[in-house]
């Protein structure tokens, strides 16, 4: 087993991150948080993934004859593209509703919420 997904995730959780603590936009924010949740997709894939696996869903495989990958490992990046996905167009759809209240998609002119 391979390290080198692991580090791509980790790569890709910190180019998100970065892009959301020097964003100027909040469109911008919106994306490198869509950023980060796609690390989570290679990080559940490279859990899931086994050498020479097979898919789980033959019925021609003997159990024990051949390693299969985890099928519930693939289950959880599904329902995380669609959770992320969800995520993505709230946040969208708050944007908007900043932008035609305030004016702007700044967070620094964004005043009235301060506390």
């Amino acid at each position: 087993m391979s390290v080198l997904p692991y580090l791509v995730a980790v790569w890709i959780f910190l180019t998100g991150c970065y892009g959301i603590v020097t964003s100027r936009n909040l469109i911008h924010a919106v994306g490198c948080l869509a950023v980060c949740q796609s690390a989570t997709y290679v990080l559940l894939l490279a859990v899931g993934y086994r050498d020479g696996g097979t898919a789980p869903v033959f019925s021609d495989v003997e159990p024990g004859s051949r390693p299969v990958v985890d099928p519930v490992v693939q289950a959880l990046a599904l329902t995380d593209v669609v959770v992320g996905a969800t995520v993505t167009a709230l946040l969208l759809a708050l944007v908007i509703q900043v932008s035609k209240r305030h004016g702007t998609v700044d967070p620094d002119e964004l005043s009235e919420l301060r506390g």
